[in-house]
């Protein structure tokens, strides 16, 4: 009988840091600083560095934080920031709770990742110039003023031509890295690696518990090289405050709780090893399933180096082969089943199921394998064993009654 194989282990990794984690409590008690102070400080500073950014700043949750990014830096309610319909919906709760609209672009079939082809279609077919020389949606009459990449599954979007587009059209750019903590970005432009949060306007991340760089509970934070953005974010997080009980506008209570910061500094100098270990593993898997053509596997371009928050595969039997893992006690997850454009909360948007079909078509395929930094190779390799054992007999299945197998999504003409 085997042992299960879980989709995520949180509680290895706090065992294993339990002194750590525990001090921190201790000085916590110790100085009575719950909020603000030294702590949150100081997990700022290092937070920024590790990201290459100027600042850095600590928030309750990171759909605030990339709420109070896109006020920040200057999108204003009532206008249209663009992203893609694959991902959480908090990357559009954000656009939408900021007051403006979120439309969207497909995205890249091969990265999963904003396509720099859809936005461009975007800018030049479904937008225009009026008279006073703003940018138009065709769709909605409403200013264009941001675009959002989402840095997915832990891999940075194509960020160099959407930059370049966004230079062109006068956007706003506010990366999405929720899931992308250390991802890095080869830009020709600047002719170095980048890291996820220095090369945006502004930058969120989450640190929600399964996430690379998790908290023991909610917390944020957003980098940018920008200190008059820095700025404005530290007032939306405290009521407006510019100084106590100065209020230069109405803000909102977006503060990290100082026993959180403490918790996520320890934890950031362990990050660098944790995602060097989801890198091998990832590498692993790749190796272990290389040849099962039943299975598309994540792919990595060139340019990036990504950080595997989420290893995600495709198989046009997802269902059967989820509910086959779970019965081999191995767990898995999908994200996400259900394209934003399809959810129940957006239907006012009136998109409808025949827009972004390579969103649509993904999202009925992925499913994300086990990956955490404890993974051990025997449990790797129980996955892929499982995996092979259940496409091996769906393939002779399937070329029984003739259908084609799996083939790679080709972006639509």
């Amino acid at each position: 009988m085997h042992d299960s194989v879980p989709f995520l282990d949180l509680v290895t990794p706090h065992v294993e840091l339990e002194e750590e984690l525990t001090s921190v409590f201790r000085r916590t008690l110790q100085t009575a600083s719950f909020i603000g102070g030294p702590m949150v400080e100081e997990f700022e500073e290092a937070f920024a560095a590790f990201c290459d950014a100027r600042h850095a700043i600590a928030i309750s949750s990171g759909t605030d934080a990339l709420r109070f990014a896109i006020m920040a830096c200057g999108v204003q309610p009532g206008d249209v920031v663009v992203t893609v319909p694959h991902t959480f919906i908090a990357t559009t709760e954000a656009i939408s709770q900021a007051g403006a609209m979120p439309e969207f672009v497909d995205i890249d079939p091969h990265t999963y990742n904003m396509s720099v082809e859809m936005l461009r279609r975007f800018l030049e077919e479904r937008c225009k110039w009026n008279s006073s020389g703003k940018l138009i949606s065709r769709r909605s009459g409403r200013p264009v003023t941001g675009v959002v990449p989402v840095h997915l599954y832990g891999q940075m979007a194509d960020m160099d031509p959407i930059l370049s587009l966004a230079e062109q059209y006068g956007l706003i750019v506010i990366e999405d890295a929720c899931q992308a903590h250390g991802a890095q970005y080869f830009s020709k432009k600047h002719k170095r690696w980048m890291t996820a949060g220095s090369m945006g306007h502004a930058a969120a991340f989450s640190f929600y518990p399964g996430k690379n760089l998790g908290a023991c509970g909610e917390a944020g934070a957003v980098t940018t090289n920008d200190a008059e953005v820095a700025d404005k974010i530290k007032m939306l997080r405290d009521h407006g405050q510019a100084k106590k009980y100065h209020h230069d506008v109405e803000g909102y209570n977006g503060r990290l709780d100082a026993i959180q910061a403490g918790f996520l500094h320890t934890k950031l100098a362990h990050l660098a090893g944790w995602n060097a270990r989801r890198s091998d593993h990832a590498a692993e898997y790749n190796r272990l399933m290389a040849d099962n053509e039943a299975l598309i596997l994540p792919y990595e371009p060139s340019w990036s180096r990504a950080v595997y928050h989420l290893y995600v595969i495709r198989t046009s039997e997802r269902d059967s082969m989820m509910h086959h893992l779970k019965k081999a006690g191995i767990g898995t997850g999908i994200h996400y089943p259900i394209p934003l454009h399809l959810q129940r909360a957006y239907v006012s948007l009136n998109y409808g199921p025949g827009d972004f079909p390579v969103a649509k078509r993904v999202a009925g395929e992925i499913v994300s394998l086990p990956m955490f930094p404890q993974l051990r190779a025997d449990q790797q390799a129980r996955v892929a064993e499982e995996i092979l054992a259940f496409t091996s007999r769906t393939i002779r299945e399937l070329a029984d009654i003739k259908v084609n197998a799996l083939v790679p999504i080709e972006q639509p003409a």
